[in-house]
């Protein structure tokens, strides 16, 4: 899409998880991208009219490139996820000849559009915490941002305002690699446990990003290929079966922390 233009915008229903904008394929069709940004979960398409199309995947969202005499679904894996074009719900075509399709079994995805220039009032980015990988996220801004906090940790780190981007797979092997209890109190982290916690959490992302995300039911990258990086998991889905620290071998368990599943191991997470 970069440099590209969209010739041809298409939404086949009134709304996803949220309605889409007035004169959505209107405004779309014609303008030009000129880079695509990201912020925590959402994508950003900066157009040439000067607004920015926002996307959020949701639970079940994928975007899937389909080039002229190329198969619908490129990649070449073993499990091939599933897709239906009944849930193709968003098509860009480009003036190169590709098609990105947008689809979403669930649609808990949305996009919506907003004037670049007023990006800092946008509700859904206004407010976010650093991301993980960035300067700005250290040791010493967790322990700052979670002083005086009586939240669980698990919660305190799912919450966007402290750190944006983190999901609850990455926010349970974090807490693993750390050594901390995902029930401990957030505010009773003192500097060496925020400076562990805060390049447990880098690191988690960096390998993450390195196999390509984790796939667990729905997600597959632009270009079909699975991610794979929920083979080295060390406590996420593995109740019951035996802590990967050296030494440990109990067994990880699994507790509910605001609907969520948390992962742990009690012996190892303090």
């Amino acid at each position: 899409m970069k440099g590209g233009r969209i010739v041809r915008a298409e939404n086949r229903r009134p709304n996803l998880r949220f309605p889409f904008p007035d004169r959505f394929s209107e405004r779309l069709t014609g303008a030009r991208v000129e880079r695509l940004d990201r912020r925590a979960k959402y994508l950003l398409i900066r157009l040439g009219s000067g607004e920015t199309l926002l996307a959020h995947l949701g639970m079940s969202g994928r975007f899937t490139i389909h080039q002229p005499g190329e198969a619908l679904q490129p990649g070449d894996f073993v499990h091939a996820p599933p897709t239906s074009e009944k849930h193709d719900h968003v098509i860009f075509d480009m003036e190169s000849g590709a098609r990105i399709v947008f689809n979403d079994p669930r649609r808990f995805g949305f996009m919506t559009l907003f004037q670049t220039a007023e990006e800092d009032g946008v509700p859904y980015l206004a407010g976010l915490g650093p991301e993980p990988n960035s300067n700005a996220f250290s040791g010493p801004f967790l322990q700052e941002r979670m002083k005086g906090k009586k939240a669980p940790l698990k919660a305190a780190l799912l919450d966007q305002r402290v750190v944006a981007g983190l999901g609850n797979i990455y926010v349970c092997e974090a807490l693993h690699r750390a050594g901390l209890s995902p029930r401990r109190q957030s505010g009773s982290l003192g500097p060496k446990r925020s400076e562990k916690l805060a390049n447990a959490v880098r690191q988690v992302i960096d390998d993450a990003i390195a196999a390509g995300g984790s796939s667990l039911k729905d997600f597959a990258s632009a270009d079909g290929e699975l991610g794979y990086f929920q083979h080295t998991f060390r406590t996420y889905g593995r109740e019951g079966q035996e802590c990967l620290k050296t030494n440990c071998g109990q067994p990880i368990q699994r507790i509910v922390q605001s609907g969520r599943s948390t992962f742990f191991c009690a012996n190892c997470q303090r």
